[in-house]
Parts: C-alpha cells; sequence; structure tokens
C-alpha cells in the first residue's frame, strides 16, 4: 500500500516537476513512509464493519444459546444471518427495509429458493433484528414493515392403523417397542427423543418435561 501511495503522489506531479524532482521526491516519500501504516479509507471502514458486525453476531447467537436453542438452530441463525450481512455489506445500524427487501428478493431469484425457504430467513433476520432493536443497537427492527411471506402448508400423510402394526412387529426388543409406542402417543420429534433423560419422565403422572 505504501508502494501505491507513493506511486499515485508522483504521478500526481507530473505536469509540474521535472523528473529529477520527481525521482527525489519519490525518494523522500518512500524513506518517510517507512515510518507509517497506510491504509485505504474504504477498506479501513469496511474490516471494521464486518468486524463490528461480527460481534453483535455472536453475541446474539449467545443469547439464543442461554435460551436453550439447539447446535443445529444456532449454526443455521449464525450461517444465514452471515450470509445476509456479507451480502449486503453495510454497518447493522445503516440496513434499511428497503435493503432487506432487495436481499430477500436477489436472494429468491440467484438461489430459486421456494417460498418457505424464504420465509424461514425474514423470520431469522426479524428475530436478530428485534433482539437488536431491546439491546439498543438501533431504533427500529426494519423487518416490522416485511410480513410473513404466503407460502402452501403440505398437509403430511398419517400412518394408518394397518402401518402402525407393522412398524410394532419390526421391533426386535421391548426398548424399540418402547421408543416407538412413545413417538406415536406424543408426537415427539426423533431429535427431542434423543435428549430425552430417564430423569425427564413421570411415569405416575405419565406425563415427561425436559
Amino acid at each position: 500500500m505504501r508502494e501505491l501511495f507513493v506511486e499515485k503522489v508522483i504521478n500526481a506531479t507530473e505536469d509540474f516537476l521535472d523528473n529529477n524532482q520527481r525521482i527525489k521526491l519519490k525518494e523522500i516519500l518512500t524513506k518517510i513512509c517507512l515510518n507509517y501504516q497506510i491504509e485505504m479509507i474504504e477498506q479501513t471502514k469496511k474490516q471494521e464493519t464486518q468486524k463490528n458486525n461480527t460481534d453483535i453476531l455472536n453475541k446474539f447467537i449467545s443469547s439464543k444459546e442461554i435460551e436453550g436453542c439447539s447446535n443445529r438452530t444456532l449454526n443455521y441463525y449464525k450461517d444465514n444471518i452471515t450470509k445476509m450481512l456479507d451480502t449486503i455489506n453495510l454497518s447493522i445500524d445503516e440496513i434499511t427495509t428497503e435493503t432487506l427487501r432487495n436481499y430477500l428478493a436477489d436472494y429468491k431469484g440467484n438461489s430459486k429458493a421456494g417460498m418457505v425457504t424464504i420465509d424461514n430467513i425474514r423470520r431469522i433476520l426479524s428475530s436478530f433484528f428485534a433482539w437488536l432493536e431491546n439491546e439498543d443497537y438501533i431504533v427500529k427492527s426494519p423487518v416490522r414493515r416485511i410480513h410473513k411471506v404466503k407460502t402452501t402448508r403440505k398437509v403430511k400423510e398419517t400412518l394408518t392403523d394397518e402401518n402402525l402394526e407393522k412398524l410394532r412387529d419390526t421391533c426386535s426388543n421391548v426398548k424399540d417397542l418402547a421408543i416407538l409406542e412413545l413417538l406415536i402417543s406424543t408426537g415427539m420429534r426423533v431429535g427431542e427423543i434423543t435428549r430425552l433423560n430417564i430423569s425427564d419422565m413421570n411415569f405416575q403422572e405419565r406425563s415427561c418435561i425436559f
């Protein structure tokens, strides 16, 4: 960067300094610049913006972790927010509603993502900017005026009694059968089952809290 700075100065003096003067000036500038760190303002500002945004994002992720979000959810939040910040390349307090609308529109067009995916990203951004507002990083969330994306919800097929009996028949031991019955009777997700401990179970009240 020093060399580039010196060359720009020398080139700017071409019309009013002769060649010998420019050579001497270059020698002086080169010597003086050795004692200084020279950076382009635009590049420095960009680096500062990225660092500030990253620091704030990490605080948000930490807050979601304290709330009990899973690692998978935390990574999903972080990946989508990081992608938005890198693409927009603005300080968090400079991001407007129009900026985010354009980002979502471009994301949909470039990735061919469905409306469900776009609405998921909108919800993530809404959570992030609502937190920024509550923590006084911004005055008002720019996502407030971005409404929920209309999606067509697909009704999932349910298992018939015959299919349930077939599943029961495939269980080779009591443990597998107990897990299957728990899934059927409670509607728990597989990920929730894997986090369930015996201490979470209340066999007298036939309930579990975790």
